[in-house]
């Protein structure tokens, strides 16, 4: 027996083992481990609810980001002027991580498409001081973040 006979016989053997190894596995039956976050892996510790806060020049914003396990984010925010005048937004749209860059890209802004005149896009360099916080750089503006994390529901 030849090794092109040889292979038309375990070929197809070793197709339909992992067929039916495949099949068996119920979507999101597959979980990510303590060990995998005790490693921090970026990627298993971004799904859920994180919280920014800062001030600049007397307005104070506070920011809710839950990126979700689908890959979908929501952020919520608030903004305090000086006199006291609140503002608050909703943002939606999709995230994802390439293993150094968190992107966002927004489909609404306060239930609105985003503006043609503004990029629909943030970009992160993120790293992880622990599996509670990151920070990041947008390397095109300039701007840092710090994000913390917090149990999902948390309000503005």
């Amino acid at each position: 027996m030849n090794v092109i006979q040889a292979s038309r016989l375990w070929l197809p053997a070793a197709l339909i083992s992992c067929a039916v190894l495949w099949s068996v596995v119920e979507p999101g039956a597959i979980e990510l481990t303590s060990d995998t976050h005790a490693k921090g892996d970026p990627a298993a510790l971004l799904p859920g609810t994180w919280l920014r806060e800062f001030a600049v020049q007397g307005v104070t914003t506070r920011r809710i980001l839950t990126l979700g396990e689908d890959y979908r984010f929501r952020e919520a925010v608030r903004v305090v002027e000086p006199t006291g005048r609140t503002e608050e937004y909703v943002h939606e749209g999709i995230w994802s991580y390439d293993g150094t860059n968190l992107k966002r890209k927004y489909i609404s802004t306060n239930g609105q498409p985003p503006s043609r005149l503004t990029l629909p896009f943030a970009t992160f360099q993120i790293t992880f001081d622990s599996p509670r916080e990151f920070h990041g750089v947008d390397h095109i503006h300039g701007n840092e973040i710090q994000y913390r994390r917090v149990p999902a529901g948390t309000e503005l």
